[in-house]
């Protein structure tokens, strides 16, 4: 069964819309969608290893396009949409310490939440609550992106083969980590500030 997707998987990441895909899963899970555009960068990347630099343009660009709705929800539709997936992810109650934290350092929590399996939505709509100011924020939301799919890029630029190799074996098992990082986001962002 992973075999069969593991193959459908490479091959949609060879598709050519592929990078289509790739900004708007990128663009979603900056604001509210769960799945990290990670699940599909890899498999595109080990696919064409040439493109992964192109890839993580992509995926950092969508997901600061993402992240401006993300700080759009929570500036002007908080009480409706924002509220609700604050409220999904357990924030709710957190929203007074979050005031304090950002007051003095909502620059370090951009940079170290965009980097991490947490939710990078919960970070944009937050931010956009708060009225964080607006180009610092993007701007730390294309250090932070960018550092993370960059890094990705790399990886699966120079070590590729190898890694394309244990995924050829090991699909299954990637796809249970995979979804074990996204549950542990999901649960660090429940538990944490």
């Amino acid at each position: 069964m992973f075999k069969k997707l593991y193959e459908w998987t490479l091959s949609l990441a060879q598709s050519r819309h592929a990078p289509t895909a790739l900004f708007v899963i990128a663009f979603a899970e900056s604001s509210f969608f769960p799945i990290p555009p990670d699940a599909i960068l890899v498999p595109m990347s080990i696919a064409r290893p040439a493109r992964a630099w192109t890839y993580a343009a992509i995926c950092t660009v969508g997901s600061v396009l993402g992240a401006l709705l993300g700080y759009a929800i929570g500036a002007l539709l908080y009480e409706t949409l924002g509220k609700w997936l604050i409220d999904l992810y357990h924030y709710g109650s957190r929203v007074d310490d979050l005031r304090v934290l950002y007051g003095q350092w909502g620059w370090l929590l951009i940079l170290v939440k965009g980097f991490t399996p947490i939710p990078f939505k919960l970070v944009t709509i937050v931010s956009g609550l708060l009225l964080y100011n607006l180009p610092l924020f993007v701007l730390l939301c294309l250090i932070t992106r960018g550092a993370r799919f960059f890094a990705l890029a790399v990886l699966l630029k120079y070590y590729g083969e190898p890694i394309k190799a244990l995924l050829d074996k090991y699909f299954g098992w990637f796809l249970m980590i995979l979804l074990a990082i996204v549950v542990l986001g999901f649960w660090i962002a429940g538990r944490s500030v």
